[in-house]
């Protein structure tokens, strides 16, 4: 049996990109995310993955060559964060609709101003309404394990849509782990060669990207949403696949001690190791306090969050984003319009934090469900910042 390997996450990152033997990586530099394109400069370089590296002039110019080359037919792989992320925009929301099955790597990192290099989902949450998947991860194994994962959903033909894998930028991007690196003829086993739902081929003209009409437009935005909701049930199974290929098991929803949990806290991405350890603790005292995590964050898992909270009596909704203007953070109110209609529902409290890359702390999970404990069936107007100086 293969053992791990002492891997930065960016790097287990690249690492995978090579294993799904990408044809085109299209990258731009930005912190904390220069560490995947710099080693698959270096892996391109190096003959270790025979691929097209395009060095480009800007964020926008990366996903403008990623859609051009995945429209041709070729597996294509970028990555950025925040600021680059934000100059994407314009050409983050035509990849959906042009059914192009681009990965991107996120090392999620908060958006300026002010200037901050530092992490938090205020990058994502800004173009979740864009069409791609989304998913996240905690650790470095699950980042390498679900950058195959993203290939093998995105270019599902039911699927054929782009995916963002998310890892928190410095927390989780910079980190040495163990990691286990599967073999190329284990990843080829289990990720199919890329066969395009639709292709640009001068042998074949079609036309892409055309003028969408009164009479055309508000259809073609349905499709791809119908497309997007329908691709859960594909990334559920290649979860299920991805388990029985290499043994780690992963959900749209995970839950940690959560069946008997009078108190349950909500979370995404690698503060969910920090929640753990402090339910742990809690758990010790005598405290029914459990977790709910977040995998899979487009298309929102629904039916799976209702069922995963249903037993609480509180629910202590943690977003790393503030929506300026509305009284909760954007994870809060998806969890709040679901339960709205659910036959039993817990006390819901919002609170925000690690804003800015500010430290998160077991400490910060015990206040939260004290608070959560105390706020239960009361109503709260805005959510509650935690870890700010008063």
């Amino acid at each position: 049996m293969a053992k791990p390997i002492g891997l930065e996450v960016s790097l287990a990152v690249s690492e995978a990109v090579r294993l799904c033997d990408c044809d085109v990586v299209a990258a731009y530099p930005i912190t904390p995310q220069t560490h995947i394109v710099e080693h698959l400069s270096e892996l391109v370089a190096n003959g270790h993955l025979n691929a097209a590296y395009i060095p480009v002039e800007s964020e926008q110019s990366a996903m403008s060559s990623c859609i051009g080359s995945s429209a041709a037919g070729a597996r294509t792989f970028t990555a950025t964060s925040s600021q680059g992320l934000a100059l994407m925009n314009e050409m983050l929301y035509i990849a959906p609709v042009l059914r192009t099955p681009i990965v991107m790597a996120i090392a999620n990192r908060a958006l300026s101003a002010p200037i901050n290099i530092w992490n938090d989902h205020s990058d994502i949450m800004s173009v979740r309404d864009a069409g791609w998947v989304g998913l996240f991860a905690e650790n470095g194994q699950e980042a390498l394990d679900l950058t195959i994962v993203s290939f093998r959903v995105a270019e599902d033909r039911q699927v054929s849509l782009p995916v963002t894998l998310n890892i928190d930028g410095f927390t989780l991007s910079h980190f040495i782990e163990p990691i286990l690196l599967p073999t190329l003829e284990e990843v080829a086993a289990y990720l199919p060669p890329f066969k395009p739902l639709v292709k640009l081929d001068i042998a074949k003209p079609i036309s892409m990207g055309l003028l969408g009409t009164p009479e055309s437009y508000a259809e073609s935005r349905k499709a791809t949403d119908d497309v997007l909701l329908g691709s859960l049930s594909v990334i559920k199974k290649a979860f299920a696949e991805f388990h029985k290929a290499f043994g780690r098991e992963y959900k749209a929803v995970e839950t940690y001690k959560s069946d008997d949990a009078e108190t349950v806290l909500l979370t995404m991405g690698s503060i969910s190791e920090t929640a753990m350890t402090a339910v742990d603790e809690m758990r010790e005292k005598g405290e029914k306090v459990g977790l709910v995590r977040l995998r899979v964050w487009r298309p929102f898992p629904s039916e799976d969050f209702l069922q995963a909270v249903s037993k609480a009596k509180n629910l202590a909704v943690i977003d790393r984003h503030i929506s300026l203007g509305v009284p909760f953070g954007p994870v809060c109110l998806e969890a709040k319009s679901l339960l709205y209609d659910a036959p039993a529902r817990p006390s819901v409290t919002n609170f925000i934090l690690g804003l800015g890359g500010r430290d998160v702390t077991r400490e910060d999970f015990k206040e939260i469900t004290q608070k959560a404990k105390a706020l239960s069936g009361k109503s709260q107007s805005r959510f509650d910042l935690i870890g700010v100086w008063e």
